[in-house]
C-alpha cells in the first residue's frame, strides 16, 4: 500500500540525491605548467603543493616563497610565470568562446609576473584586468613584465 508517507519520504530520498548532483568541482580555469621551489595553489583555504598538472580554479591563489617558481597556462592559452616571493589571485576568469565570451581578472599582491596573452586578451582586449596595490593594468598588447614590492 502506498501511503502519503512513503511518497513523501520517496521524494526527500530523490530531491537529496539530485541535489548531490549540483555540487560536482567546478572545471579547472587552467593548470600549472612548471613549479620549483615553494609554490602552491591555495583553493577554498586548501593548499597543495604546486606541480605540473595540478588544477587552477577561479578563486585560487598562486603563491611562491623564496626561491620559488611557478608556471600556470589558463584554458584560452594565456601563459602566467611566477617569480619568487609571488601572490596572485585568479579573481575571474571566463571563457566561452563559442558564444564570443571571455573575461580575465587577476589581482597581485606582491612579486614578479610575466604574462602571455592568450586568447581571450586577443578577442577582448578590455575584459583582461590585472589589480596591483597601487593601480589596474588593462592589458592591450601580448605580453607585459610586472613587478609590485
Amino acid at each position: 500500500m502506498n501511503t502519503p508517507l512513503i511518497g513523501w519520504t520517496r521524494c526527500a530520498v530523490l530531491a537529496a540525491a539530485l541535489c548531490g548532483l549540483g555540487s560536482v568541482a567546478a572545471e579547472p580555469v587552467g593548470f600549472v605548467k612548471t613549479a620549483t621551489g615553494n609554490a602552491q595553489v591555495v583553493t577554498s583555504g586548501q593548499a597543495v603543493a604546486a606541480q605540473p598538472g595540478t588544477p587552477v580554479q577561479e578563486g585560487s591563489v598562486l603563491r611562491t616563497g623564496p626561491g620559488g617558481a611557478l608556471g600556470v597556462t589558463f584554458r584560452d592559452n594565456t601563459v602566467m610565470s611566477f617569480g619568487p616571493d609571488t601572490e596572485l589571485t585568479v579573481e575571474e576568469y571566463l571563457y566561452q568562446p563559442t558564444q564570443g565570451r571571455g573575461k580575465l581578472g587577476a589581482r597581485m599582491g606582491k612579486g614578479t609576473l610575466n604574462y602571455v596573452s592568450g586568447a581571450i586578451a586577443r578577442l577582448q582586449p578590455e575584459a583582461v584586468t590585472v589589480n596591483t596595490p597601487t593601480g589596474t593594468i588593462g592589458v592591450r598588447g601580448t605580453q607585459f613584465l610586472l613587478k609590485v614590492e
